[in-house]
Parts: structure tokens; C-alpha cells; sequence
């Protein structure tokens, strides 16, 4: 008997299917249309995917991104709260939902989800492509406008991935709030840009102003010790492009690198790591060198070299976003 499809691989395949029918130029320009309006200032009040055709051209586009940095957010927090599993999930703004599969490939098993976002169309489409998801197939889409007013049920954990960018500084305070009200866990998700880190960092604050404790990425709960405007906190995932990808793009690549920003805070106890890879290992010959954030809280660079052994070894093979050092 074959044992069923990781979750990833079953949106891959789903989203492989989407544009079926669709002309490759129309998707095309689709994609760069909704590209250029999320990167401008974007109404609450006013949806941008429009129909069938344009959501299914962005969930081809963006879903398998967004699902790589939620799904290494959510990987970061789950190895600080182990043996946690959510018994609900409430992902809001979701669209397509990206968070819910992420948050499936994360931990097994099946648990109420409701996804939230004001596009009826992208809700209907991630109805659709969660079909071929057994866990998904009894998500509860919602269609609810994402704002001041917003008010959230109880629930375990609930993502906001890609959705502070599109508010409203007074929308995102209460959306913030609204997630640390309703939830015993919440993980946020940013482009990996200036303003995307300076958004979590807006709303990392304001979950400790209500109790609660950052699991990842950061290895503390005090003030992050980057100097406002000299840097940035971001990460990097690794997305396998599709052809679509391509055409939209160009470049011959058979991935990109999806960088983003994130934090993942809970009212639950949290065994954070003991430093976090805050930069791209830089491997020099007989050394690595690790950009690290500490406990402390502080910025440093460490220097690994041959003499230590297995922990050289180990640094070889760190990534960017891992904890370190690693767990034994």
C-alpha cells in the first residue's frame, strides 16, 4: 500500500492543474497586474483578485512561496514548543490557504481550520484545490472583511501570513490584538523586507504586551538588538518554481529563494533556541562563520573552525533560520 503524499507535494500537484485551459500569456500578465497592485497601497475594502482566472494565476504564482515561509516559521515555533499540537487553526486573510497546508504539513492529524479573507473568489479556489488534501477537506471558508471590526472565535493558533502589508496601521493594531485575544499561539509573516521586519516587529511588541512569549525566531522576549534602520531581521526559504514562475520572471533556475520575516509568539511555556543563524553561513576554508542573534539579547559573530570538532561539522551544515547550536 503507498503511504499518502506529503502535503507539499499534493498542493504541487494541485496548483499544477490550475491553469489548465488558461493561456500562458493571459496568466502572465494576471500575475504582473496583481503583483503591481499588492506592492502599492491596498484597500480593505476593496478585493483585488477579481475572479477565477486572476486567483488562480496568483495561487499558482505565490501559494507554494507563501507555503514555504509559513511552513519554516511554523517548523522554527514547533521545535520550541514540543510536543504542542494545535486542536484548531483560524488562518486569517488566508486567500487560497497556504497557512492551513503549511500548518498540516507541520503536525499530523486533522483539526477544526477556518479561513478567513474578503476575496470570495480566492476562498472558493482554496476550497477547491484543498480537496486533494484529506486534512483540508473540512476547512470552514469564511468571507469576512479584515479590519478594525474584525473579531475572532477561540481557537489554538491562528497565522496571519502576507496580510498586515495590505492594512492600515490602526487595522493591523487590531488585527494584532484581536490574534493574541482569540489564541493561545500566534505566528505571523512579512515579506523579508524593511518594512515587513518593522511590521513584526510592530506586532511582536504588542504580543508581549499581552502576555506573550516569542518561541522563534528570536531566542528572547526583550527588544530585538538590531538598531532601528541600520538592518533588518529576515529569512530565506527555498520555492521550487513552476513554469509560470518563469514566464513571469524569466531565468533558468529550477528554484528562487522566498525571503521573509516572521514571529511566533504563545501564552504556552517555550524552550526557545539558544541562538538563532540570522545571516547565510559564510564557509571559509577550515571555518564557518555564523552571523548569530543570543540570548542575552545580543548580535554576534562566531567562528567555527576544525578544532571544535563535530560542532565543525555541524556548522557546515547549518542554514539560515536554524537554531544553534544544534539539539543533540
Amino acid at each position: 500500500m503507498n503511504a499518502p503524499a506529503h502535503p507539499a507535494e499534493t498542493l504541487r500537484a494541485a496548483l499544477a492543474g490550475l491553469l489548465d485551459g488558461l493561456p500562458p500569456r493571459q496568466a502572465s500578465q494576471a500575475v504582473e497586474r496583481l503583483i503591481a497592485n499588492y506592492r502599492g497601497a491596498t484597500p480593505t475594502d476593496a478585493p483585488i483578485l477579481r475572479d477565477r482566472a486572476d486567483v488562480a494565476a496568483y495561487a499558482a504564482y505565490r501559494m507554494p512561496a507563501t507555503f514555504e515561509a509559513v511552513r519554516s516559521a511554523l517548523a522554527a515555533f514547533a521545535a520550541a514548543v514540543p510536543g504542542w499540537v494545535p486542536g484548531g487553526h483560524l488562518d486569517v486573510g488566508g486567500g487560497t490557504g497556504a497557512a492551513a497546508w503549511a500548518v498540516s504539513a507541520t503536525w499530523e492529524g486533522e483539526r477544526p481550520v477556518t479561513v478567513l479573507d474578503w476575496a470570495e473568489p480566492a476562498l472558493a479556489l482554496g476550497r477547491e484545490i484543498a480537496a486533494a488534501e484529506p486534512a483540508l477537506r473540512d476547512v470552514r471558508w469564511q468571507r469576512s472583511r479584515i479590519g478594525a471590526a474584525l473579531t475572532l472565535e477561540s481557537t489554538d493558533l491562528v497565522t496571519v501570513s502576507y496580510v498586515l502589508n495590505e492594512l492600515t496601521a490602526p487595522d493591523r493594531t487590531a488585527l494584532v490584538d484581536a490574534a493574541a485575544d482569540a489564541a493561545q499561539a500566534v505566528v505571523i509573516v512579512e515579506p523579508g523586507t524593511p518594512d515587513g521586519y518593522a511590521r513584526v516587529i510592530e506586532a511582536r511588541d504588542r504580543l508581549i504586551s499581552a502576555g506573550f512569549h516569542v518561541a522563534a525566531p528570536c531566542p528572547h522576549s526583550a527588544a530585538c538588538p538590531i538598531e532601528h534602520g541600520t538592518d533588518w531581521c529576515h529569512f530565506s526559504a527555498r520555492v521550487s518554481r513552476s513554469s509560470l514562475h518563469r514566464q513571469v520572471k524569466g531565468g533558468s533556475l529550477p528554484y528562487e529563494d522566498e525571503k521573509f520575516s516572521y514571529v511566533a509568539a504563545t501564552r504556552l511555556p517555550v524552550a526557545p533556541a539558544p541562538s538563532r543563524v540570522v545571516r547565510r553561513p559564510q564557509i571559509r576554508k577550515g571555518q564557518v562563520l555564523l552571523d548569530l542573534c543570543e540570548t542575552e539579547p545580543s548580535l554576534r559573530r562566531s567562528t567555527v573552525t576544525k578544532r571544535h570538532g563535530d560542532l565543525y561539522k555541524a556548522a557546515r551544515d547549518a542554514d539560515w533560520g536554524d537554531a544553534w547550536p544544534p539539539a543533540p
